[in-house]
């Protein structure tokens, strides 16, 4: 399956620019994981779905909290448990939960949290 445009790796290094700053534009979705993590795993397939359906109104950020000093990013926004997903509205955070949850729950989040 072709990976939707709207997803996207981040780092802590091009956060601010590519998270923060573009949620000013239309809301970025952050997904905290790491390859060892099986929810991670699950959750992967429903984001793209997810990118599929807005293509133009939501990006979604993958951060790998285990790659050079992402794990930085975790600590900074006080993740306990992975995936952590937090949603960027207007460079604030406007919501997030963690686990792997089914399609209908992260549209309903994204939908309660932003404009979109």
């Amino acid at each position: 399956m072709h990976k939707p445009n709207n997803i996207f790796i981040a780092h802590l290094d091009n956060f601010q620019s590519h998270v923060i700053d573009a949620s000013h534009h239309k809301p970025i979705l952050v997904d905290l994981w790491a390859e060892w993590c099986s929810p991670c795993r699950v959750i992967a397939p429903v984001l793209e779905k997810l990118a599929i359906e807005f293509p133009d109104t939501l990006s979604i950020a993958k951060v790998e909290v285990d790659e050079d000093e992402n794990m930085k990013l975790a600590g900074h926004y006080k993740v306990r448990g992975f995936p952590t997903l937090i949603l960027f509205v207007n460079g604030e955070e406007a919501g997030r939960f963690s686990g792997a949850k089914p399609f209908g729950f992260i549209r309903d989040f994204i939908e309660q949290h932003s404009n979109i």
